[in-house]
């Protein structure tokens, strides 16, 4: 599914950064490692690099992440990309002093064992930065799994990343405009925490 999404000459999700990411990438540690999960075409992973970060990107899809090298190039800056599934993905635990993760949808008993390895993964004062759709995005047409099941809420994050400090976690409705597939208003979950 992913390597054709990502086939056409378009960026799927366009090539600037999550509106959240670019409100609070300043709450992760300056010019440190930073780890991006399910990074498709590279938007996020790029506009970090520009701004000093050591940047890795992994996706399950190899079309992405030529495209997000190309775009890297382009711009004039290097990150790293891990073609691989979360399921397997090894993170390497103390290592990243952030790890992002926009809208990386999966099913329940994998996210929560991806968000634990995340929890190991971040070095002490290492921050997690997390967009997400919520169940009440099924209402909308503007992205998203089809899914609840794919979604996440507050309450349900909070238990799964217990053992970080939570610096700014809410669910909200935004305007959410990232190329062709996120249009529109839609119910998100926003979280940032602190590895303490």
């Amino acid at each position: 599914m992913w390597n054709e999404r990502y086939a056409g000459a378009e960026f799927a999700y366009g090539t600037a950064p999550n509106d959240f990411l670019v409100e609070w990438h300043t709450a992760l540690p300056p010019a440190g490692r930073v780890l991006c999960l399910a990074e498709g075409e590279g938007r996020n992973a790029v506009w970090l690099a520009e701004r000093g970060f050591a940047v890795s990107a992994v996706d399950l899809s190899e079309v992405g992440l030529a495209k997000a090298q190309r775009l890297a190039a382009e711009r004039g800056v290097t990150i790293t990309t891990h073609h691989a599934d979360l399921a397997e993905f090894v993170i390497e635990p103390g290592a990243w002093d952030a790890i992002v993760s926009i809208f990386c949808h999966l099913p329940a008993p994998l996210r929560r064992d991806l968000h634990a390895r995340v929890v190991a993964g971040l070095r002490p004062g290492g921050v997690l930065l997390l967009e997400a759709y919520t169940p009440a995005q099924l209402h909308y047409q503007s992205g998203g799994p089809p899914v609840a099941e794919m979604m996440m809420e507050a309450e349900g994050l909070r238990a799964e990343f217990a053992a970080l400090e939570p610096i700014h976690l809410v669910e909200c409705e935004r305007e959410v405009h990232e190329g062709r597939y996120h249009q529109g208003l839609g119910a998100v979950v926003q979280l940032l925490a602190r590895r303490v």
